[in-house]
């Protein structure tokens, strides 16, 4: 894990995921200040806003964080620029390829760029480092992770990556890790480092609504599942979370664009930010209003792991324990 803590500047190489309404000033200063990587996640923000919430997480933390910018974001470049006035240390690219030219503007201001990849051949271009257009870190995320996933599992990714690309490069393990055991696992594999999203959602810091909690301390794993895709036209990205009403809606929000499509009325682009925009309005509804019926409840497959409400500094602790017992016991 050192390797990885002195890549993020930190005492653990333990990122927390960013979720949207979730990983705000609050949570990001109390992840970095409990010696992990916070992460503030911009989603659908203006840069505005997250020149405020950069500012205000510095009020609350000396220590650092990072950014999670979405690539399909249409004012990027302009969220790259907030980035670099504040002279953000990390910059996490998600959601896509990086748009060219993103990644070199990243580096310009002299920040570290992580990517996530779905594939290793995508994931060797992502890191190549030439012109200075090469990502210095990447995210493998299996499926069982919560909010935007990919199709296959994270032990599945951490066998195929690991071997190939850690010895090189710094690749950081997540999705559905609950318990220092697992960590323990990835990091012998040759994992510089973690991140969870899901254990960290309901810690006492976090902003969320208690209904919002509620809901995860009573899910088990086969809660939370991942969505249907309507049209095989429309690429939507599967979102993993907890069953209920609005998770139907999403259903009916893509057929609603589908038709948009065949109309002629939309272009994809714009067909993928209106169901962006769609989990940005349903995310909120659910983490800041309390809706657990018709918001979005965004759940990793630990959720089952997650059983009350706990300071971010005994989570960590606890973690970092069951992982020294366990690779202690190997």
């Amino acid at each position: 894990m050192a390797r990885g803590a002195a890549f993020l500047g930190t005492e653990h190489a333990i990122l927390c995921g960013a979720m949207s309404w979730v990983s705000e000033r609050n949570l990001v200063a109390a992840i970095s200040n409990a010696g992990g990587f916070g992460v503030i996640a911009c989603g659908a923000m203006t840069p505005e806003l997250l020149d405020k919430e950069i500012a205000a997480t510095k009020g609350l933390t000396q220590k650092p964080f990072g950014v999670n910018l979405i690539t399909m974001h249409p004012g990027l470049f302009d969220l790259i620029a907030v980035c670099a006035a504040h002279g953000v240390s990390h910059v996490v690219l998600a959601g896509g390829i990086p748009p060219k030219g993103s990644v070199e503007a990243i580096k310009a201001f002299g920040a570290k760029v992580l990517v996530f990849a779905p594939t290793l051949a995508l994931a060797k271009k992502l890191l190549r480092q030439r012109d200075g257009a090469g990502a210095d870190a990447l995210v493998i995320e299996g499926s069982e992770a919560g909010g935007h996933i990919g199709p296959v599992a994270t032990s599945v990714l951490a066998q195929e990556f690991l071997p190939a690309l850690a010895e090189e490069h710094i690749v950081f393990v997540a999705g559905g890790i609950g318990r220092g055991e697992m960590m323990a696992a990835y990091l012998e594999m040759g994992a510089s480092g973690v991140q969870l999203g899901t254990r960290f959602a309901c810690a006492t810091e976090s902003i969320a609504h208690p209904a919002f909690k509620k809901a995860f301390f009573r899910a088990n794993a086969r809660d939370a599942v991942a969505s249907v895709q309507v049209d095989p036209r429309l690429p939507v990205i599967p979102v993993r979370a907890l069953k209920n009403n609005g998770t139907e809606e999403f259903t009916a929000k893509q057929r609603e664009v589908a038709l948009l499509l065949d109309q002629g009325t939309i272009e994809m682009g714009e067909a993928q930010l209106q169901i962006e925009h769609f989990w940005a309005g349903a995310l909120r509804r659910a983490v800041i209003d309390g809706d657990v019926e018709n918001g979005s409840l965004m759940a990793g497959q630990s959720v089952g792991m997650v059983t009350k409400e706990e300071p971010v500094v005994e989570i960590m602790a606890e973690l970092l324990d069951q992982c020294e017992a366990e690779l202690s016991r190997r």
